[in-house]
């Protein structure tokens, strides 16, 4: 899962004891990050689509021209 600090929190890795990063990281569902989600310590992040291939949605203005019929 994904997740990062809330607002105002420092969380410490376990064992490491080196901060999560404030962007968000992936971590294990362990005993420990799961508690910490449950505390409201952390936030789970939903993953964003992709920047290269962004949904592009067509529409009536740029549809493609008709085909003439062949003769």
């Amino acid at each position: 899962m994904i997740v990062k600090p809330a607002d105002g929190r420092a969380v410490r890795w376990p064992g490491s004891m080196r901060l999560l990063k404030s962007a968000g990281e992936s971590v294990p569902e362990t005993s420990f990050w799961l508690l910490a989600l449950k505390h409201g310590d952390i936030e789970e992040v939903k993953e964003q689509a992709s920047p290269a291939a962004p949904e592009v949605a067509a529409s009536p203005e740029t549809s493609e021209p008709e085909k003439e019929p062949a003769a």
